[in-house]
């Protein structure tokens, strides 16, 4: 089981639709995929039309009131499944912090699901906290979308060294997001990003309408934008994600 996490300290980078159109990609190749929406917005259930609502809230599954397998919702594509997040999320770190082992919660209750799935994606929110050591344990890579700005790559290199102080660290997989090359930026940054920064994946992500169509459409690029130049983006991007984890192309991904 590969556990991959969405994550930025920012928002509004291209997390979730990183996350949805990743792990549809990822089911598109026949792997079983799994994505746990840990945003108390509830972007990703929202994508794929399922309700944010959880059954004892946020607690109760760190709890383990409810086996984390009772929570999960079937989308309406093959092979995808989701966990809704639901605002009683948004305490999340309150309940962790009342816990042993409190930054290892997610990834112990993660393993009830290892015959499960092959991929499991999280999308993150964007913060960094409880949660987000959690995430740092739970996950075998962060997938980091990066707007090619000041700031955003200030909290890159603010995500590198903490993580240099942890004991376990994920795989870093960075990847530039909104890209919009009609700004001098964009292109001086994503054409020579920080040497000292950990290395970007070379697939970027354009910052387009079809997208953000997603928020409308409530549905994968794939399913109405096939050949559109951000979805072949995307398609580039999870091959790169997955010569980094090993696995071998097993089916179709939609062209």
């Amino acid at each position: 089981m590969n556990i991959l996490a969405s994550y930025n300290i920012k928002g509004g980078v291209g997390k979730t639709a990183a996350t949805v159109n990743l792990a549809f990609l990822c089911a598109a190749e026949n792997y079983r995929t799994l994505i746990w929406d840990l945003d108390p917005q509830g972007a990703a259930s929202y994508y794929f039309r399922i309700k944010p609502r959880v059954k004892s809230g946020a607690k109760g599954l760190l709890q383990r009131k409810h086996e984390l397998s009772t929570a999960i919702k079937a989308t309406d594509f093959d092979n995808l499944d989701l966990i809704p997040a639901d605002f009683s999320y948004r305490n999340m770190d309150l309940y962790l912090e009342d816990m042993k082992n409190s930054t290892r919660r997610l990834r112990k209750i993660l393993k009830q699901l290892t015959d499960e799935y092959v991929c499991i994606f999280l999308d993150c929110p964007p913060s960094i906290s409880l949660v987000s050591e959690n995430i740092f344990t739970a996950a075998d890579a962060l997938l980091i979308p990066t707007i090619p700005t000041t700031l955003s790559l200030r909290t890159l290199e603010q995500l590198q060294h903490f993580l240099e102080k942890q004991e376990n660290n994920p795989l870093l997989l960075p990847f530039f997001s909104m890209v919009d090359r009609r700004k001098n930026l964009h292109r001086i940054i994503t054409e020579r990003p920080p040497k000292t920064l950990p290395p970007f994946l070379g697939c970027q992500i354009p910052y387009a309408s079809d997208i953000e169509q997603m928020g409308i459409r409530r549905a994968p690029l794939s399913s109405y934008a096939a050949h559109s130049r951000s979805n072949q983006a995307y398609i580039a991007l999870w091959s790169e994600i997955k010569t980094h984890l090993g696995l071998p192309s097993s089916g179709k991904i939609p062209s």
